[in-house]
Order: C-alpha cells, then sequence, then structure tokens
C-alpha cells in the first residue's frame, strides 16, 4: 500500500527531503508540506515545476497549526519532521501529536540525504543559529583565495517568495541579488560574500545546484542555514559553538547531530562570553565528540565613529533570525552599544507596528532589541515605520546587510560589524591547511 505522508517543514530542508527521498518514491504520497518558522511561506503551492511527474498538480502547503486535522481529514501514515533549530522537547511534541492521531512520525537520517559531490566539500555549520557560521565561510572563503583555490558558496535554502522561480539561483553580484528580489534574511547571507568576489548558488533543487556549483569550482563551501547538517556530504565538517547558550549543543535538533559529526569545533564569541560557559561548551565537545579539533575564536564588534555611540541613545538593530527563532535575547548591536558607552539602549516594543508587533509578541525573549526581520516588501516597510517612530538619536545595526540601502530613515545609522577571529592557536588557517593537505585537497 503507499503510504499517505505530511513533510513538516519551514521552506528548506523540507523541500530538500522531498526531492532526494520522497519524490520518486512509490512507496510514499506526499499530500501536504506544513510550514512554521518563517512569515508568510504558508499558503502556497509547492509547483509542478519542481513536484515532478507523479504530482502534476504540485503539493499544497499549509500552516503547521493544520498538521492534526490534515492527518485526520487525509488519513496520513507518516508525517517526516523536517526543519531546524528546534528544541528536542518541542520536536517531541510534535511526534506525540502526530501520533495521537495515528500516524507515524520519522525524521531522515543525517547522512542518507546528503548528496555526493565530485568537488571537496567545506561544511561549515552550527549547534544553534547565530552561532557565528556566516564569518567563518568568509574567513574559509579567505583562507582559500590566499591559497589560490577557486571556491564556490552553497547556501542553505532561503526560497522564501516565488518558487518557480527559485529552484536554482546564483549570485555574483549585487545586481543579482537585486534581480532576484532578495529578502534582508537572503542579502544577510548574500551581499558580503559577493562583494568579495565568491559565487554564491542557493535555491531549491540541490542536485542541479551542486552539478552548477561543480562546473566552476575547485572546492565548494556548504554555508549552512538555522544548525541543519550538511545538504553535501562534507569532507571537512566544520561545526560552530556559541558558548552565550551553553548546553544547547545538546538541546536543539539538529545541532546535537552536528555536534556528533564534528570534525572541527569552533567555540565562538570568546572575546564576550563568560569562563565558565566557554569551559561547559569544550567540555560537552570533550565528551560527545572527542575526535573532533577544536579551535577556538572571537567575534570582535567594531563601528567606524565609536565617538557617536558614547552617550547616546540607540536602537538596537540585531540580526533576524538570531533573536527569533535562535532564541538570542541579544546581539552584536547591543554588545556594540555597552562597548562604547551608549547612555541608553532605547526598547522597541511600544514603537513596534504591523508584523514587527507581532513578531515581538511571538518572541517574548527579545530584550530592549529589534529583530531586522524582512522577510517580504510588507515587513520590510513595517520595520522601517518602527524604527523611524523609537524616540532615539542613533541606530545602530548589526545586520550584515546595509538597511540604509533598503529603507528610508529618518535618523542616523552607524552599522556594527563583525567578521571572524582566531583566539590563541591553533587557528583556523592552520588547521584547515593541514587538514586538506592530510586530505589530498592540496
Amino acid at each position: 500500500m503507499v503510504e499517505k505522508v505530511i513533510i513538516v517543514g519551514a521552506a528548506g530542508r523540507d523541500f530538500h527531503n522531498f526531492n532526494v527521498y520522497f519524490k520518486n518514491n512509490r512507496r510514499y504520497r506526499v499530500v501536504a508540506f506544513t510550514a512554521a518558522q518563517i512569515p508568510n511561506i504558508e499558503s502556497r503551492l509547492f509547483p509542478p515545476e519542481l513536484s515532478g511527474e507523479h504530482y502534476p498538480e504540485g503539493i499544497p502547503i499549509y500552516p503547521e497549526a493544520d498538521m492534526a486535522r490534515l492527518i485526520r481529514e487525509h488519513r496520513i501514515d507518516l508525517v517526516a519532521f523536517s526543519y531546524s533549530d528546534v528544541a528536542h522537547v518541542d520536536v517531541m511534541h510534535r511526534a506525540s501529536l502526530a501520533m495521537a492521531e495515528g500516524a507515524d512520525f520519522i525524521l531522515l537520517g543525517a547522512t542518507y540525504t546528503m548528496l555526493k559531490s565530485r568537488k571537496p566539500v567545506i561544511a561549515v555549520c552550527a549547534v544553534r543559529t547565530g552561532s557565528g557560521k556566516s564569518q567563518t565561510t568568509r574567513e574559509i572563503c579567505r583562507i582559500l583565495q590566499n591559497l589560490g583555490k577557486k571556491a564556490v558558496v552553497v547556501r542553505h535554502p532561503m526560497p522564501y517568495g516565488d518558487l518557480r522561480s527559485q529552484i536554482v539561483q546564483r549570485f555574483a553580484s549585487r545586481e543579482d541579488i537585486d534581480v532576484n528580489q532578495c529578502t534582508i534574511e537572503e542579502r544577510e547571507e548574500y551581499e558580503p560574500l559577493v562583494d568579495r568576489g565568491i559565487v554564491v548558488y542557493a535555491g531549491i533543487d540541490y542536485a542541479r545546484i551542486l552539478e552548477r556549483a561543480e562546473s566552476e569550482s575547485e572546492i565548494i563551501i556548504w554555508d549552512g542555514g538555522n544548525n541543519d547538517t550538511p545538504f553535501f556530504s562534507p569532507d571537512l565538517h566544520i561545526v560552530v559553538f556559541d558558548p552565550h547558550r551553553p548546553g544547547h549543543e545538546l538541546l536543539y535538533y539538529p545541532g546535537e547531530t552536528n555536534l556528533i559529526m564534528a570534525d572541527v569545533a569552533i567555540i565562538n564569541k570568546v572575546d564576550t562570553a563568560l569562563p565558565e560557559n566557554i569551559e561547559s561548551v569544550r567540555e560537552n565537545i570533550g565528551k560527545f565528540a572527542p575526535r573532533a579539533e577544536i579551535i577556538l575564536a572571537e567575534s570582535p564588534v567594531t563601528v567606524s565613529d565609536p565617538r557617536r555611540v558614547r552617550g547616546s541613545r540607540v536602537l538596537a538593530v540585531e540580526d533576524g533570525p538570531t533573536l527569533t527563532h535562535g532564541g538570542m535575547p541579544f546581539g552584536a548591536a547591543t554588545i556594540a552599544a555597552r562597548k562604547y558607552g551608549a547612555a541608553e539602549i532605547v526598547d522597541p516594543h511600544p514603537y513596534a507596528v504591523g508584523t514587527i508587533r507581532e513578531a515581538l509578541l511571538q518572541y517574548p525573549h527579545i530584550g530592549a532589541e529589534l529583530p531586522a526581520m524582512g522577510y517580504g516588501e510588507r515587513q520590510m516597510r513595517d520595520l522601517e515605520a518602527t524604527i523611524n517612530a523609537v524616540d532615539c538619536d542613533l541606530v545602530l545595526a548589526s545586520t550584515p546587510v546595509d538597511l540604509s540601502g533598503l529603507l528610508s530613515m529618518n535618523k542616523p545609522t552607524l552599522r556594527v560589524r563583525y567578521e571572524y577571529k582566531d583566539h590563541g592557536r591553533p587557528g583556523l588557517e592552520e588547521v584547515l591547511t593541514r587538514r586538506l593537505v592530510e586530505s589530498g585537497i592540496l
């Protein structure tokens, strides 16, 4: 008998799992996707251009809140959980609900869904959103460029728009980003790389993306999203840890899987974390990933003119996913405000409007910070209106994208930047070079 399936996701891993496991598997019939975590990605259709010959009408996408109803109405046999950065207990809550409604519940194996590349793959993953994957990827690109190697970055999917136009995306310039009408969240990942001359691929069909990336690279860098596992089988698996959230490496799915599989473990942000928290993370790595080589790293924050911060009442605009489903109560803008002597960090909650107000209510752990959420034009305008309404002297924006080029803001703005920095030895360049030589890649 054919088993009827719901794939529970968030517009990324769910589509990949469909492509590599369910799409041409006649044992299953995927009835629906559900969507969570990202605003405005439900109530769409996974189109026939992607779903294939067995799904000529495409596959509907529903809010995850409809899961129990869908199981009952369609007599679903199997629920496949397929997104990341979810607390272990919350994964089991979904499992309990599915089983109570009469469906089986599965997690597809990490290695089972990895595609094998003809080119060497370096995977950069993490145990939580906001641990520091992006600056680590940028540093690896710099190292490989200095070694004379042509690297291409393949980014974890962020298909939040028209799925038909996002099957395979290639970004080599700011113009490519504009043409693809990328969200703030996409721009945060793509712009800093293309500005350094790095080609970035993303999309939905990662078999086709891999083929394209292989055609113009010597080494592929997998730049992960959230705390997801790689879509490509890595020759070197680098995992970033955040000592501001000690113990989370054991508490979130599938971040703990990344911990266990790590070849190299980078404990980031040691310049701002408590020593006892750093040691706690180190102990967990030693216990659960004893073969992993540990590197200590910093993410020092800088601004172009620190004098403008001192004594000012500032609005701290932080990377959106780090604060929302990443669970951090603060980010680099808050650290910069404290470092450079701001008189006050102004709470944006009383000024928030529209979808930004809804997001702050949805994530009550967020303190006096504003997540730079921009999943579409409406939310970007709500973000703009919120920033303009806040009574402050200065906006400190730590998102990697230049918000002043996307929003019309009525007050001065100062960008907070952060890059990878080694904290002692061994450093990333030393470890990466040695590992690549040992594996025959260099």
